[in-house]
């Protein structure tokens, strides 16, 4: 069994593609409930936008969450995750249905 105070792993996955087919790959990180770093910072700034709104569609509809990092580096996570910055305070709660609009 299972609980919230159990010890687990977790895996952070670091994505660089160069075009939008890998962004699927991303996606089905996350519904493995992995952590995905996605760098856009290779591919040209309209298909870099593209990737980013593929995968944020996916992880929205696995009820997952998004930070951004910087301009073209964002994480997804799924929604067993919670991310924090080094003060400790809560960066992003989770989508929520009212998110979605």
């Amino acid at each position: 069994m299972v609980t919230e105070s159990a010890d687990w792993w977790h895996e952070i996955v670091v994505f660089k593609p160069l075009t939008f087919e890998e962004a699927l790959e991303a996606v089905l990180a996350v519904r493995q409930q992995r952590t995905v770093l996605l760098n856009v910072s290779r591919m040209d700034s309209q298909l870099g936008r593209r990737t980013i709104d593929f995968v944020l569609g996916g992880v929205t509809a696995l009820d997952g969450h998004r930070v951004q990092i910087e301009e073209q580096v964002f994480l997804f996570a799924p929604s067993l995750v919670t991310v924090n910055d080094l003060a400790g305070t809560f960066v992003r709660e989770p989508f929520t249905r009212s998110d979605k609009s």
